[in-house]
């Protein structure tokens, strides 16, 4: 045995012998030639003018100015880590045209090999400012990305049209910016003009990290609205109709400004601006800022208010951002510049407690009744419940998804997960609701951890960062209790099902019957899909498209996957009221499903054996008011 193991060893050493005659180089070193952010003083203001009047084929022409700081080497940026996108995703390759000037005479650029929104120059002496000449390309359809310009619309973001010196915080870089709008348009943003000269606006100058966190909206049909002296909701819309709402609708609005500010206990802004964009041509958006935010629903927001539910989660989230994301920030999340990778290890604080925010302020400002909101914990809550993933990705690695897949299509979303730390972070922040009200008897809930985290320094509009000790804390300042012990198992636990124990505690179950969910329908009628994923285990587009598959589910079990298109269900062509009816039909029967499915270029017949008919979920009240009861109540 001896003899045969020294044999194959000899043997098994041949290929490496001869692999080591082949060329083999070393490794470069990857030198970093791009000055790190310093916290020092920048002299001079950046002066920045943007021709935005080419709407048919949404070109931004810029003309930049940057005064020089010395002569020799500097390197420009383009912004790359976007706060609020938690990842490098900087539209660099919509960045064109770029010529770069000092006293008349052009300077060539290079781009820098391994961060390539960076551009190397060398300046000659006797330069006192560089001029820049680029232009921003817009997409001009979806697959290039979100559409930013329609011929009634545009959505502008500084970012985009915009760089800035390497070697300093942000923070120190003045910039002044002035935009010329095509005839007649209005513009808002949380920037205050200066001046306006017909369509040519010249607003405040202000540091480079303020100009970048207030986007300009601008249109043809626009209307303010004061939702109370300080916060503005600034509408435009495709056509002047869509802009026209009821009283009471905007009453609940107002009522959001209202109960946000008692919940928080402090107001992070000196104003703050919602950019609202009712449009189907517009691409939609939620993106926060710390004194406005980018908000793009459909067009018939108001005018179709039945229809508009889950529409009205977007205001009182990104308006929560404000104090949860923007006025305080993950530690490891705020960076001095936009070179500087972020790392998103609270997100479950910042996009999972805002989440649970966004549908309680909801709740208790009446854009979504009590039996609404429940409904959509339903949702959320049946849907993260059968997340397959759970078994091999823990809650805290999803903080990572932003960077890993930003927001691409996945083949498999319910086994590899997502952003879950929205809504599983919205989870656990109502079980620690309810753990502090049972704690204290009732006397205690998370508004008080809001007004100790999110209510200091009231008029602040700068950043107070912290770190997972200080969210402890703070918990404990409320009530004593091993709040990090319950985090740390909610954040790194692989258990079977979603943390429900937040709606347990306060008398709630979740079940699955035939009763329409208010939520799901409203969605299902938006995206113009039907939801089977607590029946058949996968959505299913009213074409036919499967949008999405639950692993381990009976459309699993059954071979089928995304991109398959359904033709037929029991010889009857596809559509979302016929698979109703067969399904409903299937219940009292003994007949498999029959669908008929174009896979791959290929047709295949698949027979599902199910009859438990249309499934929704729903929270089932088994006792008394609970915790969750109150928290979804009006703060007096």
């Amino acid at each position: 045995m001896k003899k045969i193991l020294l044999s194959l060893s000899v043997a098994s050493l041949i290929p490496f012998t001869a692999m080591a005659q082949n060329s083999a180089p070393s490794a470069l070193p990857i030198v970093n030639t791009i000055p790190d952010a310093q916290d020092i003083p920048f002299k001079g203001t950046m002066k920045l003018n943007v021709d935005a009047t080419n709407i048919d084929q949404g070109i931004f022409n810029v003309e930049q100015t940057i005064p020089v700081q010395k002569s020799g080497e500097q390197v420009l940026l383009f912004p790359k880590w976007l706060p609020g996108k938690h990842a490098p995703r900087g539209a660099v390759e919509k960045l064109a045209g770029l010529k770069i000037y000092g006293n008349g005479k052009k300077i060539e650029w290079v781009r820098d090999t391994v961060d390539v929104y960076a551009f190397h120059i060398n300046v000659p002496e006797g330069v006192s400012e560089l001029k820049l000449e680029f232009q921003y390309l817009s997409p001009t359809a979806s697959n290039q990305g979100r559409m930013e310009v329609t011929p009634d619309m545009m959505s502008l973001q500084g970012n985009s049209v915009s760089l800035y010196p390497a070697g300093y915080y942000v923070r120190n870089i003045p910039i002044s910016w002035t935009v010329k709008l095509p005839k007649d348009w209005k513009a808002a943003t949380a920037l205050r003009p200066t001046a306006t000269m017909g369509d040519t606006i010249t607003y405040e100058t202000v540091p480079y990290d303020v100009f970048v966190d207030s986007p300009m909206l601008a249109g043809r049909y626009s209307k303010k609205v004061e939702l109370s002296p300080k916060v503005t909701l600034n509408i435009f819309a495709d056509a002047p109709k869509y802009l026209e709402y009821k009283p009471e609708q905007m009453e609940l609005h107002k009522k959001l400004v209202e109960q946000a500010v008692k919940t928080f206990g402090a107001e992070h802004y000196d104003h703050y601006d919602f950019l609202f964009s009712l449009s189907d041509k517009l691409g939609g958006i939620g993106l926060e800022h710390h004194r406005s935010s980018e908000n793009g629903v459909e067009s018939g927001y108001f005018t179709d208010w039945a229809t508009s539910l889950s529409s009205r989660n977007l205001l009182p989230h990104e308006y929560t951002h404000s104090w949860d994301g923007k006025f305080r920030r993950g530690a490891d999340l705020w960076t001095p510049d936009y070179r500087t990778p972020m790392q998103n290890s609270l997100m479950w604080v910042y996009e999972g407690q805002t989440q649970f925010w966004g549908y309680v302020l909801g709740a208790r400002s009446g854009l979504f009744t009590k039996e609404q909101t429940i409904d959509a914990y339903a949702s959320i809550a049946a849907d993260l419940d059968g997340r397959a993933g759970r078994e091999w990705r823990d809650l805290i690695d999803t903080t990572n998804d932003p960077i890993i897949t930003p927001r691409s299509p996945k083949g498999w979303t319910s086994y590899q997960r997502a952003e879950d730390y929205y809504n599983e972070g919205m989870l656990v922040w109502i079980e620690v609701d309810g753990k502090i009200r049972e704690l204290t008897k009732g006397k205690k809930g998370i508004d008080d951890f809001a007004k100790a985290f999110f209510g200091i320094k009231n008029g602040d509009y700068g950043e107070v960062t912290y770190k997972f000790e200080d969210v402890v804390s703070t918990l404990n300042s409320v009530v004593p209790y091993d709040w990090g012990k319950l985090l740390n198992d909610r954040l790194f636990e692989h258990a079977d099902g979603a943390p429900l124990a937040g709606f347990t505690q306060s008398g709630y179950k979740l079940v699955f019957n035939d009763k329409p969910n208010q939520y799901i329908k409203d969605v299902e009628g938006r995206g113009k899909f039907l939801n089977l994923n607590y029946s058949l285990g996968m959505s299913v587009a009213n074409d036919g498209a499967v949008n999405s598959v639950i692993w381990g589910g009976l459309a699993f079990k059954n071979t089928l996957a995304v991109g398959d298109k359904i033709i037929s269900i029991n010889g009857k062509a596809w559509s979302k009221d016929a698979a109703i009816d067969e399904i409903k039909a299937a219940k009292d029967g003994k007949e498999p499903l029959q669908l008929i499915v174009m896979a791959s270029g290929l047709y295949k017949v698949i027979n599902i054996d199910y009859h438990g008919g249309i499934k929704y979920p729903h929270f089932e009240k088994t006792g008394g008011p609970g915790a969750l009861d109150k928290l979804l109540e009006p703060l007096k």
